[in-house]
């Protein structure tokens, strides 16, 4: 007979199941898998760049979230109308459980290298980009060509006859 948690996800609570069952683990494995679906591509071993993209009349700016990497650990690059954002985070040690009598029972910090590329609608002058880093925060701000910045012509809209 099946009881009616049995289809709710183990993350939602843990009812005493037995931990030495080979259906526990599993069921934990596929918990820790789907909770980790957007976070990560685990067979790259790298993590996911969250960005922002925003605009002015004068400018787009990109801010992304690269929490614990340090400025010498990211590449910005500029190719036509393209910004490559791309480095490597790497873990202040190796924490396989190497220390005397430590079981680590999660890990969840990520370290592996990471790419993202975002298009513009213009051609960008890779001597007018501004990027920063500040509190695991990197904002690239890019300049519109002139010809963006003028503004455009209303065209008033009539109700026809």
């Amino acid at each position: 007979m099946t009881r009616k948690r049995d289809w709710l996800p183990a993350v939602w609570s843990d009812w005493g199941e037995d931990a030495d069952s080979p259906f526990y683990a599993l069921r934990r494995q596929i918990d820790a898998l789907i909770e980790d679906f957007d976070r990560t591509d685990p067979v790259k071993g790298g993590f996911e760049v969250r960005t922002n993209v925003s605009e002015t009349d004068t400018e787009v700016r990109l801010t992304a979230e690269l929490p614990g990497i340090e400025r010498d650990d990211v590449d910005v690059e500029i190719t036509g109308d393209t910004i490559t954002i791309q480095g490597r985070k790497t873990s202040e040690k190796d924490e396989t459980g190497d220390d005397e009598g430590r079981t680590f029972r999660r890990l969840e910090r990520r370290a592996g290298s990471f790419k993202r590329m975002t298009r513009v609608p213009f051609e960008i002058d890779p001597e007018t980009v501004v990027a920063d880093i500040k509190n695991g925060v990197l904002t690239v701000t890019v300049p519109k060509p002139a010809e963006m910045k003028t503004p455009g012509h209303k065209v008033e809209v009539k109700t026809a006859a």
